[in-house]
């Protein structure tokens, strides 16, 4: 793929230099309440199981380059105000929970509190991508309150067990950004079989969770979106 012209990039960036530096540091505002809200969410869950939902939070913000190269991709203006408006995906965060059961009950807590809309839900979990790829990926707009007003953000969310994420992860090492030629079918085949093994190690853990414990697998909320 093309890279994005830099000198492009430099000449829009001295252009809207302000307005992009007070966008990224929105969504920087945005990313810090998601994730004090998922902190919250597992101090609170595990009063009452005794055992922390959440194994892990990362989260990311793109670069101002990879966002100006994806919004001309996507034919969007290169304005800080188009930018925001037709991109998603900008801030995100990914949750590593221990089973199937703390993802849903994680998204559902957050998706319970009044201050958090949810923009979007694909469920991979419930309906795994072809090559085997499985996580909950949840759009949501939190406010974020500054000194002098309140504005909201979108925030992409995914949750996943470790599992999930291991496959996730190696997947992505493995075929980012590579030549079409080397996604061999013996590759994509070994790839979804260790997929299914993946899908099978969360459903014996699972099946062990709700023996000792006695909880079952919650399904997502139902929502308008």
């Amino acid at each position: 793929m093309q890279r994005f012209d830099s000198d492009l990039a430099r000449s829009i960036l001295k252009e809207h230099s302000l307005p992009f530096r007070e966008l990224m540091a929105y969504y920087r505002c945005a990313l810090m309440e998601v994730e004090t809200k998922f902190r919250v969410l597992n101090e609170d869950l595990s009063l009452d199981s005794e055992q922390n939902p959440i194994e892990g939070i990362e989260s990311r913000l793109k670069s101002v380059e990879s966002i100006l190269e994806k919004a001309e991709r996507k034919g969007i203006d290169l304005t800080p105000a188009a930018i925001e408006a037709g991109m998603s995906d900008i801030a995100g965060i990914r949750v590593l929970c221990s089973f199937e059961s703390d993802v849903y009950m994680l998204a559902n807590a957050l998706l319970s509190q009044d201050d958090v809309q949810l923009v979007e839900k694909k469920d991979y979990i419930a309906h795994p991508k072809e090559n085997g790829y499985r996580s909950l990926h949840l759009i949501v707009s939190v406010p974020i309150f500054l000194h002098d007003c309140r504005k909201t953000m979108e925030v992409e969310v995914q949750l996943r067990t470790l599992a999930m994420d291991v496959w996730a992860s190696l997947e992505h090492k493995l075929l980012y950004k590579k030549d079409e030629a080397r996604k061999t079918e013996l590759v994509r085949r070994n790839l979804l079989e260790c997929a299914n093994l993946a899908a099978r190690i969360d459903r014996l853990m699972s099946e062990a969770d709700q023996e000792i414990t006695g909880r079952e697998v919650p399904s997502l909320q139902a929502s308008d979106c």
